[in-house]
């Protein structure tokens, strides 16, 4: 990464970096927002006061539907990113932040519990171990016995 960036992927790691971010791309689309507005007021309010007059009415509400319509998408669309923008903070904050501290705390607590558990209590009794059936010993066999027994089998 270049230091001219100023950006690193670690600066997810801050939720104050992420609130940060989510605003400042939040303030950027609410400019979009108010760019296309304003053309498709303008492109809406021309269109009804002018209206050519080759064409009959239905052709020019066709036509204003065409022109205006895709700038009330953009719109919309824009909008909508705007609103994603609260998602995407509270959803890092959630995931990175307060799920693993709401995990780590749990963890911690389970442990203190079990110390406590364990500490307060007389020393648990431990069963004795079995004693394992003990096999016979083996007849004292010469080695060579076994090698002749193995091959006469």
């Amino acid at each position: 990464m270049s230091e001219k960036s100023g950006w690193s992927g670690e600066m997810l790691d801050r939720p104050e970096m992420v609130e940060a971010f989510s605003t400042q791309l939040r303030g950027g689309l609410a400019q979009y927002v108010d760019y296309v507005a304003r053309i498709r007021r303008d492109a809406e309010a021309m269109w009804r006061a002018n209206p050519p007059s080759e064409y009959g009415s239905f052709e020019a509400w066709w036509r204003h539907h065409r022109t205006c319509a895709p700038f009330a998408k953009l719109q919309e669309h824009l909008e909508e990113a705007v609103k994603l923008t609260f998602e995407l903070a509270a959803q890092h904050r959630r995931q990175r932040h307060e799920i693993p501290a709401a995990r780590a705390e749990a963890k911690q607590a389970a442990a203190q519990q079990q110390a406590a558990l364990t500490r307060g209590s007389a020393p648990a009794r431990r069963p004795a171990p079995r004693a394992e059936p003990r096999a016979p010993a083996p007849a004292e066999t010469d080695f060579m016995d076994l090698i002749r027994r193995d091959r006469s089998a």
